[in-house]
């Protein structure tokens, strides 16, 4: 189906603001956990009008006793600049997409959870195809694999599937009955070649994409595993949401153990891996971002810019610039773990709510479940 392209570019010269900054202790905390009522429903579409994205808001962080500046975005930095370029896709009405996958070769895919189907967009065109994924299936997570095609986590199907990219037939590896309505959320491969999976009702499982052998475990602490993800040697972690924690995972036994970030009740939300293997954490119920060094078990806590910060996405691109979705602003935020300073990029359709962020050399992908649309954001040094 050919789809009109909505573009909004916005060449920026960004401004950089240098500026010094005080975070949360670095030590791990023996915190007390509470469950989460979170709930992961997607919304209703509501389209609004596009027009001229404005230029990013550079702010630093916002710990205890931090400086407060502000910079005015769009004036120069004679050292350095760069174009920043954002485009939205519309997709199918009523298809709330939930995660999306930029693959290496050009498509985008993308779970579109009101549909029950994987969407496919073709990001020079604009056009979108969706492929069902059987009746009752209800897709949240999508992550490209080592073989080139998408994953997928099917709470409704309670099912990992597999979607191969040039016949699209479509493949189902079903949960064992011990887990039966396990929320699906997301996964990640490891270093091996196995898919980790997490479930939300309390569960975090394996499955050997060769075998087709499952193995599926209770989590500590019960519900609440969601984000997941693989370091580049090919660890697992987990975030837990209404467990507020990391959870690191022995490959060999599946055993998880418990990391507990500084912020009691943070509700960790998703969590992705830098280059060196250090784990990047949104904290939905904090407004902050985390981060875990596993070589030293040192945390460290910033909040985002505004008043009332929602981090909900969080990805770590190429360059180890860390991208996460704010409800609360409804903007993507880039933080640059240097200089320790956030840039907002307010988005153009409101509410976006995006869920999940990925992204390819140049490229940070986004899902906007609230408006059925996708957005790009495009970055080159000048």
């Amino acid at each position: 189906m050919s789809i009109r392209m909505i573009c909004v570019r916005a060449i920026l010269l960004v401004s950089v603001l240098v500026a010094g900054c005080q975070s949360k202790p670095e030590a791990l905390g023996d915190q007390p956990v509470e469950p989460s009522d979170a709930q992961d429903t997607p919304l209703p579409a509501e389209s609004t009008p596009i027009s001229a994205s404005t230029p990013p808001r550079t702010q630093p962080t916002a710990g205890e006793g931090a400086p407060q500046a502000t910079a005015t975005a769009g004036e120069p930095d004679p050292q350095s600049s760069e174009a920043v370029e954002m485009i939205e896709f519309p997709v199918p009405r009523g298809s709330h997409p939930h995660d999306v996958a930029p693959a290496p070769d050009g498509p985008v895919w993308y779970t579109a959870q009101g549909s029950g189907e994987l969407g496919k967009l073709d990001p020079a065109t604009g056009e979108t195809h969706h492929i069902p994924l059987g009746p009752g299936s209800a897709p949240h997570g999508v992550i490209v694999g080592p073989d080139n095609a998408p994953w997928i986590t099917d709470s409704g199907l309670n099912a990992i599937v597999r979607v191969d990219p040039q016949t699209e037939a479509v493949q189902t590896f079903q949960l064992p009955e011990n887990a039966r309505n396990a929320n699906l959320n997301t996964a990640a491969f490891d270093g091996e070649g196995i898919l980790w999976f997490t479930g939300q009702s309390g569960f975090y499982g394996r499955l050997d994409p060769v075998s087709g052998q499952m193995e599926v475990f209770e989590a500590p602490r019960g519900r609440g595993p969601y984000g997941i993800a693989a370091t580049p040697e090919g660890k697992i972690y987990y975030a837990s949401l209404a467990g507020s924690h990391l959870a690191a995972v022995d490959p060999a036994s599946g055993e998880a153990t418990v990391l507990d970030p500084p912020t009691a009740n943070q509700g960790a939300r998703r969590v992705w891996s830098d280059s060196a293997g250090q784990l990047w954490v949104s904290e939905w119920n904090a407004g902050q971002l985390a981060r875990f060094d596993p070589a030293t078990g040192a945390w460290r806590e910033w909040r985002l810019p505004g008043d009332r910060p929602q981090p909900y996405a969080v990805y770590v691109d190429d360059q180890d610039q860390v991208w996460l979705s704010d409800f609360g602003a409804n903007a993507l935020v880039r933080f640059d773990p240097i200089q320790e300073i956030f840039e907002v990029y307010p988005l153009p359709s409101a509410p976006a709510n995006v869920r999940q962020i990925l992204g390819r050399p140049g490229e940070v992908w986004g899902a906007e479940s609230g408006v059925d649309k996708l957005v790009v954001i495009r970055t080159r040094q000048n």
